[in-house]
């Protein structure tokens, strides 16, 4: 896999996004789960006529989201970055950086996240919270596309959001994916377009450190024309107790979300419940 991934790296991103949407139909397809996860995450959040409308466009974003990793991962940094060909809100790094208290970037399931911490590392110092994956192939190759010389990672445990926090104090930055379901013990079953969601507590803690939070996505363009990044505030002050703050970042994600639902990565079980965690509480009626 390992081989074939570094021999996808050199094709051209027009083409990795073209054998992508293939790849997202041959998915959806033949894997019943994620069919049906893709479809009630989707009428869940959008209702059923904007996710009949937007479903193909999605299927075939999520194939592109798959098959652009080999190249943005294996290629080298100075290549990656080159694919960022329009920012929006740089503004908002400018402002943080001259506050001195670190930022916070929280950059959810949607368009291509895994550039984002690739290109603001070309900006500064950045460290990311990091949960190595089931199978040791990946791992290897992810550990090696993010073996950038000012992105460091820290382990989704104790010592790595020790390794957050210090990073913070010293004025730097630290991203995570604050949609990413946590282990059991470290969340919170929160809102999530209308139903519970277990949800990391993490980042609402980190807001804590007097950093800046700002959000942070990068849009696929058309035809492989590469990506626009898009940075944003949030739409009011995080604040209030660790539960208000996380609740409030699911809604600041489900803002992002709305702007290209199609680029969001609906097939992710965002509802799992965690072996060991407790059991969420009910729907209210109406809400379902």
């Amino acid at each position: 896999m390992i081989t074939l991934s570094r021999l996808l790296s050199f094709l051209p991103l027009s083409w990795l996004h073209a054998l992508g949407v293939l790849l997202g139909w041959l998915t959806w397809l033949f894997s019943p789960t994620y069919r049906r996860h893709m479809r009630e995450n989707m009428v869940l959040a959008l209702g059923e006529a904007e996710a009949a409308r937007i479903r193909t466009a999605a299927i075939g974003e999520t194939g592109k989201g798959m098959l652009e990793l080999p190249r943005i991962w294996l290629r080298p940094l100075a290549e990656t970055a080159s694919r960022v060909v329009k920012v929006s809100g740089w503004e908002l790094v400018e402002a943080a950086s001259r506050r001195g208290k670190g930022i916070l970037y929280l950059t959810p399931h949607l368009g291509c996240f895994e550039v984002t911490a690739q290109y603001l590392s070309t900006q500064a110092p950045i460290t990311v919270l990091y949960r190595p994956p089931k199978r040791a192939w990946l791992q290897a190759m992810i550990e090696a596309g993010r073996a950038r010389e000012q992105l460091h990672l820290a382990a989704a445990d104790l010592s790595g959001v020790r390794t957050l926090l210090k990073a913070l104090r010293r004025g730097e930055a630290v991203g995570m994916l604050p949609d990413q379901a946590p282990r059991a013990g470290e969340g919170r079953w929160l809102d999530f377009f209308g139903r519970p969601a277990y949800t990391m507590t993490l980042a609402a803690r980190l807001v804590e450190s007097g950093a800046s939070v700002i959000m942070v996505w990068a849009e696929r363009l058309p035809a492989g024309a590469g990506y626009h990044f898009r940075l944003q505030p949030p739409t009011q002050p995080i604040s209030g107790t660790i539960e208000q703050r996380a609740q409030q970042i699911n809604h600041e994600i489900e803002h992002l979300i709305r702007q290209c639902p199609t680029q969001y990565l609906w097939g992710y079980n965002r509802y799992k419940r965690r072996r060991g965690s407790e059991p969420p509480p009910p729907v209210e009626v109406g809400r379902a």
